[in-house]
């Protein structure tokens, strides 16, 4: 078991702390080393203090379409750690409307009349799918689990003067129907990632099953607790748990939990 020290990106808006990656731009040495590779999801905390930019990811096959072989594409999820008030996020695009509508609404700078604005609050659970236009407005702090990908294409920045990449934005966006969002179910599954929120009161063990590395890892993020601890199984005293903190958890080993605490386990698919 290995507690993994975030890396903190700041950001025109906020940050991002880059809790679990071998990604290029932010890689963690000792994650990689005992993954014995690159890992395929990427795990932040993202903390905006102002809105993001309205962008989109590609999927695999137009990561590699666009930006070469050896690229995956970018699905991800947000569970809601914290919200203001009224907070939202953009989430999709109205329906009926067809790229050629929405290229003249970009140029035309009238592109907010055609995005979905949804209200999040603290518990929230967004699925994201590769494809999906999407922005996190201002008042969020957000667990992110994606696709180990940084390949973000900027629709519109709110004036902010950054690039924008228009045509390979367009070349990836889907109008498909959205998942609704709603409090976390305490699971969820898709072809990239699995994720199941635990309720430790008192205690709780696990044991990782085996797998081929790296992608067998899994992560246990702390989203609360209380005077909890975790501990291995050749561990008497165990370490002392913080909210945010982030443990990877090698195939065959033995954890186990005391205290009250909730945690959200975090599998590649």
């Amino acid at each position: 078991m290995l507690k993994l020290n975030a890396v903190k990106l700041e950001k025109i808006w906020g940050y991002e702390l880059w809790l679990a990656s071998t990604h290029q731009i932010a890689c963690q040495d000792d994650f990689k080393e005992i993954c014995r590779g690159d890992y395929p999801l990427l795990v932040k905390v993202i903390q905006a203090n102002d809105k993001l930019s309205i962008q989109v990811h590609p999927d695999d096959d137009c990561a590699v379409k666009l930006e070469g072989a050896g690229n995956r594409g970018k699905t991800e999820c947000w569970y809601v750690l914290d919200a203001e008030e009224n907070s939202k996020i953009v989430y999709g695009i109205k329906n009926g409307f067809s790229k050629e509508v929405l290229a003249k609404a970009i140029s035309e700078n009238k592109l907010e009349q055609y995005l979905e604005f949804v209200n999040v609050k603290k518990g929230d659970f967004i699925y994201i799918p590769a494809g999906t236009v999407h922005a996190i407005c201002s008042g969020l702090r957000l667990l992110e689990v994606q696709q180990s990908c940084d390949l973000t294409y900027r629709i519109y920045d709110w004036g902010r003067g950054r690039e924008v990449h228009l045509e390979k934005a367009l070349a990836v966006i889907k109008c498909e129907k959205m998942t609704p969002v709603s409090q976390f179910a305490g699971e969820f599954n898709c072809k990239y990632f699995s994720l199941k929120k635990i309720d430790v009161n008192g205690g709780w063990s696990m044991l990782a099953p085996e797998g081929d590395f790296p992608a067998a890892v899994q992560l246990l993020f702390v989203i609360s607790c209380e005077k909890a601890v975790i501990r291995t199984s050749d561990e008497k005293a165990g370490k002392q748990l913080s909210p945010e903190d982030i443990y990877a958890v090698l195939p065959g080993e033995k954890i186990t939990v005391e205290g009250k605490a909730s945690i959200m386990k975090i599998t590649a698919s």
